[in-house]
Order: C-alpha cells, then structure tokens, then sequence
C-alpha cells in the first residue's frame, strides 16, 4: 500500500502513461519508485515498465484501489511515479553553461512570474523551443513546485532553471561581459517583435502578471518590443506571449542557417 510519509517529503507523484513515460525518459535518475495497476498488462504499459526497470527504477504492482487513493480525482491510467522534484541553479551555473555552449545561446528571462501554472507553460514552450536556460528572480517567483513540474510536462527535468539573488545585476552582467543581446516586451514598446534582430546571443525578458516588468529589469534591456495586438485583448498570457517570441527567435535563427 502506498502511504505517505516523512520519507515522501520532497517527491511529487507523477501519473498517467505520457508523463510518466516523460519522467523515465528524461529524468530517470530523479524517479524514485513506480506504483502500477497489477492487471493492466497491455503493450504500453509493458514497454514503459521494461524501461523503467532497466534504469533500475523500483516497480510496485498494486490494486488499482490504492492507485485511486494515492493520486484521488485523477485519471492516472493505472500508473503512478513518485519523483524527486528537479533542482533549480545559482548565477554561477550559468557563467559555466554559457561558457560551454557551441552554439548563440537563447535565455528566457522571467521577472516575477508568480502563478506556478503560467512558470510551468513556460518551461513546456522554452524547452519546445531549444531555449538553454530560463533564469527568474530568486524572490517574489514561483519556484519549481510539484504544480509547476505539472504543468512543465518533463521540461521541468531538463530545462535549467536559473534563481538569481539579484536579476538587474545579472542582466548587466549577461550584456556586458557575455554580449548577449537582452531584448524586452513591453506593451508601450514603439517596435514591434517581427520587426526585431533575435538571430544572435539572446535573452528574451519577460514581465510577471499584470504589472510586466520592474523597472530596473526594463532600464537593463537594449530593447523593448512588443507584440501587435489586432484585437480587443489588451495583452497576452505570459506563457503564451513567451512562445510566440521565442518561435519568432527560433523562426529567424533556421532562416539564417538555411
């Protein structure tokens, strides 16, 4: 029987086959044990239980009673992973990261993104993108919550997540010493996003919920941009404005590689 215990502190249960499919996948190591339906047998769960095993991952069969009540009002397809929740890094990770990159890198830089469904939407579209580290606030953000890791669908197991004690430092510090060209949305920005170089080293910035960015995260970036709003909407959600500058960034970059 799967009970909860001091010893969970700090796991997230996982379930359905996609995600936990995910979790094997990508985070193999973070995945602590597999608690599955003892009669469901069919070819997918077989295949995804022979992975798991083969890293070693420890498998529980169990009655689908005590799948229900391990993860209750979720439809977990008759398999639950209980995972180590992923580690979040320091500014001194990213000098190294940036430094071993052979590649223009791509940053998605968050200023106080505080609703844990809209930082875990973000990851899903930075690590969709190819995005080489997502770096956010280390106060007055959300943090890498089971919520979070959620919504991320696995990004949250292989993007890194950058908490920095300062971000205006770290964004003077991104343009000066790494040339990293620091590009911000703003809605009251004068140009447009399209309009916008994101073909080399880039950062895109964006601001947390209703208030956008802070100042001082404003005053650090080269340029300001925004996206063209055709309808009544005022402005977008953060993940989605997120995805649509980061495709923009990537469009460009497969342009100039072509």
């Amino acid at each position: 029987m799967a009970r909860e215990d001091k010893s969970r502190e700090g796991l997230r249960k996982v379930s359905g086959i996609h995600s936990v499919q995910a979790a094997v996948q990508h985070g193999a190591a973070k995945v602590v044990e597999i608690y599955y339906d003892r009669k469901r047998r069919d070819n997918r769960m077989s295949q995804l239980l022979d992975a798991a095993h083969g890293q070693d991952i420890r498998l529980n069969a169990v009655a689908k009673a005590e799948l229900d009540q391990l993860v209750p009002d979720i439809n977990h397809q008759g398999i639950v992973a209980l995972v180590r929740l992923p580690e979040s890094f320091n500014e001194e990770y990213l000098q190294a990261l940036l430094k071993g990159l052979d590649h223009p890198p791509l940053l998605l830089i968050l200023d106080g993104v505080q609703d844990p469904h809209n930082l875990g939407a973000c990851l899903r579209s930075a690590d969709a993108a190819g995005v080489d580290a997502v770096i956010i606030p280390r106060d007055n953000s959300a943090g890498l919550t089971p919520v979070v890791c959620k919504v991320a669908s696995g990004a949250a197991e292989v993007i890194p997540l950058v908490q920095v004690t300062n971000l205006a430092r770290t964004l003077r510090w991104l343009r000066d010493e790494t040339s990293i060209w620091i590009v911000g949305t703003a809605g009251e920005a004068e140009g447009s996003l399209f309009d916008a170089s994101l073909t080399g080293p880039l950062a895109i910035v964006m601001g947390g919920e209703g208030k956008g960015m802070r100042r001082l995260t404003r005053e650090h970036c080269d340029l300001l941009v925004k996206l063209p709003m055709a309808g009544s909407v005022e402005s977008l959600n953060v993940s989605v404005a997120s995805g649509i500058c980061l495709f923009e960034a990537v469009r460009q970059r497969a342009l100039m590689d072509a």
